[in-house]
């Protein structure tokens, strides 16, 4: 007699098209918050959008056109403000979620900004730096009648960094006929950067841990910790963590994992990688993969990667207490939900690593007083807003009975929508 066979159950297939996400997760929140139909319809699209054929010569006679991209979503609230990224995965509609997810993220930590974000089709590490200086700098000169210190910064993304922005200023300068430090930030310190720019999205997100772990009743200091991405934010909050006395027990990079369940020695970390370019093969460790380590027995990890890592796929094997979202959109609609059921505290990115931004803020700030603040003042601002940006969210989320992503984006939404309907529809 033939055994009849089970039907293994499938999955839905996710939607991971990032501004489909966006929208998604906006109009969850906006129908919590009660948002008239005018208003949301306002606030779901990008006010300006600029599409960018960029030709450049390389260095050896050729010409290569690549594809560029600046969007500012809102200006309710102060000038757009938002990083630049190169990278050849680059899509308009990632560039217009990001650009969303800025405008939440400003007016969540309460700095006067609007949200906007720019990117660059391209493979940088494929390019010499004169042909980057080149790009580069077509690149501002194109975006140049619409950004500046009163409408629009730019900042660092993904595989940017001062450089970058020191040829953005000096490009934008030279065409206005007047230095303006103020036209973007994460510059270098000596063409007026801010002491902790580096540091900020960390450092924020560990002040924001910090509170996750009161409210959870998680000691920090007893913490175990996985990180995956070890580039800038993931490297430092695993610097960061340590010295709050967690235990990082895994980390990993583009070329994979490793795990030490008695702790990794993040100092030898850090050297490791700086001298191989790579966490993996630092002594005393086992090799895991990276997507393993979104799955390790830990009570708090930090997604600071890439976007759309937690999914339906292997939600059910999350086993972390509280997830910092360090990197932009790690966790997806749906993996949310089935989080939030299970109690594990999600911390989104648009509070996670709003440190960046905050920061920012405070450079531009310094930029326009031409008046510059030290390191200690620098943090002890960044903790007050970061602190009191999680309470705001904590409140939101308990208050309409809601996960903490919701929760962000009702405080998000609720005050930009409040500035519009002040400001009024003009004309």
């Amino acid at each position: 007699m033939a055994t009849a066979r089970i039907p293994i159950p499938i999955k839905p297939e996710e939607d991971l098209n990032s501004f489909r996400i966006a929208m998604r997760q906006f109009d969850t929140a906006a129908e919590k918050c009660g948002l008239e139909p005018g208003l949301r319809e306002v606030l779901r699209r990008p006010r300006r959008s600029l599409s960018l054929s960029l030709p450049v010569k390389m260095d050896d006679g050729t010409i290569r056109v690549f594809d560029g991209y600046r969007v500012q979503h809102s200006s309710a609230r102060g000038p757009c403000k938002g990083g630049i990224r190169y990278h050849p995965n680059v899509t308009f509609d990632e560039v217009k979620a990001l650009a969303s997810w800025m405008t939440w993220k400003c007016a969540i930590v309460n700095i006067p900004f609007g949200g906007a974000k720019g990117g660059i089709v391209c493979d940088p590490r494929q390019l010499s730096k004169n042909e980057l200086e080149h790009l580069t700098r077509r690149y501002a000169y194109e975006i140049s009648p619409i950004i500046g210190p009163d409408k629009d910064i730019p900042a660092p993304d993904v595989y940017t960094d001062a450089q970058t922005m020191a040829w953005i200023m000096d490009t934008y300068s030279m065409t206005h006929g007047s230095s303006a430090p103020g036209v973007v930030t994460g510059k270098p310190l000596f063409l007026g950067g801010s002491f902790g720019r580096n540091e900020a999205t960390a450092r924020g997100c560990l002040f924001v841990i910090r509170s996750a772990c009161e409210v959870t009743g998680i000691k920090l200091n007893r913490a175990t910790v996985a990180i995956q991405g070890f580039g800038n934010a993931g490297s430092i909050a695993a610097e960061l963590l340590a010295q709050n006395g967690a235990t990082i027990i895994a980390v990993s990079d583009s070329r994979g994992g490793i795990l030490n369940r008695a702790g990794l020695n993040v100092t030898a970390l850090l050297e490791h990688k700086a001298k191989t370019g790579s966490v993996v093969g630092l002594p005393n460790s086992d090799p895991i993969s990276s997507e393993d380590v979104l799955e390790l027995q830990c009570d708090i990890l930090v997604p600071a990667a890439l976007e759309n890592q937690i999914t339906l796929e292997n939600v059910d094997r999350i086993q972390a207490r509280i997830v910092a979202e360090a990197a932009n959109g790690p966790t997806t609609p749906d993996a949310d939900i089935v989080l939030y059921k299970r109690g594990v505290l999600v911390i989104p990115d648009i509070l996670a690593n709003a440190g960046g931004v905050t920061v920012s803020y405070f450079e531009w700030v310094q930029d326009l007083q031409e008046l510059f603040w030290d390191e200690d003042d620098v943090n002890r601002r960044l903790e007050r807003v970061m602190v009191k940006a999680f309470a705001d969210v904590h409140s939101a989320s308990k208050k309409y009975d809601v996960d903490m992503r919701t929760g962000a984006y009702v405080v998000g939404i609720e005050r930009v929508a409040n500035a519009t309907r002040t400001r009024g529809i003009w004309p």
